[in-house]
């Protein structure tokens, strides 16, 4: 009877493989480990204890007393909880679309080869890196219905004063604080969503363009059959994107209105803020406020979950 011995360098070759492949997947953890753990105490554990507290009554001293349901019963019978779901949700089905078609406009524009195009480029992103405040500042001044130059500008156009909008102090859906809040939210946001679509513009092959131009295609149809499916994942980010950072709109808001006039520009991610800092600044209820958080925050996770479904579709 034989017996089959594993040759000496076979067996070292295994064991050179078997360490390589330890070492790579010690360096991998490396890598992604300390990601992990941000993740972990920075987000997972918070909303671990997010969830936690909207089921408990605490304010600024004591100890969460667990209530239950309770703060969801009073949260969906109450009339300012449905007021800034609708606020939120009138934002982001005009704010969306919006940004979305004038940055894709004007990566389409500043993408042609032209003189100057790296200053227009700089000066659409520049109000996304300036500060919040000085924009709302800025704005209010420009809205102003006693000496804002836009009202004056729409006087000399022959609008009578009764017919001016009441920017910032009109609770009109239309004419109101709202619309003037997604006009400068767009402005703000456009030149950054710009350079995401720049990069997109930037994937798709000049052969393919070549090849439309020979077929015969114009410009509405090259931009149709190539640019469109060529942007189709950064189209899928920059949604993405926008309607997570339409629905937890806040600081914008916050310095151009307050949420006013009356409940007009009132929006989920103020009313969490509200509630859990209290008017008078000595600490509100901290249970009801995670309770809208948590509210706000599985409407923002089905809409991206909805959103990758139908992504997944289109890519099939």
């Amino acid at each position: 009877m034989s017996t089959t011995v594993q040759p000496a360098p076979t067996r070292t070759i295994a064991k050179r493989k078997s360490a390589l492949r330890r070492r790579n997947t010690l360096m991998g953890w490396t890598f992604i480990l300390p990601n992990f753990v941000g993740f972990a105490l920075l987000t997972l554990i918070p909303i671990a204890a997010l969830i936690f507290i909207s089921f408990t009554k605490w304010g600024a001293l004591g100890d969460p007393v667990f209530v239950g349901l309770k703060n969801y019963r009073t949260m969906f019978t109450q009339g300012t909880y449905w007021t800034a779901l609708w606020n939120t949700v009138y934002y982001t089905i005009i704010h969306m679309p919006l940004t979305l078609v004038i940055s894709l406009a004007l990566a389409l524009l500043l993408n042609q080869k032209m003189r100057g195009v790296a200053f227009f480029r700089t000066a659409a992103f520049f109000p996304y890196i300036t500060s919040i405040v000085a924009i709302a500042v800025v704005w209010n001044l420009l809205f102003s219905p006693e000496y804002g130059p836009i009202d004056q500008m729409l006087s000399w156009l022959g609008v009578s004063a009764e017919n001016l909008p009441r920017w910032t102090t009109g609770a009109s859906p239309i004419t109101g604080a709202m619309p003037a809040v997604i006009i400068v939210a767009t402005w703000r946001e456009m030149g950054y969503y710009m350079l995401l679509f720049l990069a997109g513009l930037q994937t798709i092959p000049p052969e393919l363009y070549e090849a439309a131009r020979m077929d015969g295609a114009n410009s509405w149809q090259r931009f149709w059959n190539v640019t469109w499916p060529g942007l189709r994942p950064t189209t899928f980010f920059v949604t993405v994107m926008l309607t997570i950072g339409s629905f937890k709109v806040f600081d914008l808001i916050l310095v151009m209105t307050e949420g006013g006039p009356g409940q007009a520009t009132l929006v989920l991610s103020q009313l969490i803020y509200r509630t859990a800092i209290g008017t008078s600044g000595a600490g509100g209820d901290f249970g009801f406020s995670s309770a809208v958080a948590v509210s706000l925050f599985l409407i923002c996770l089905t809409i991206t979950i909805i959103q990758f479904l139908v992504n997944r579709r289109a890519e099939k």
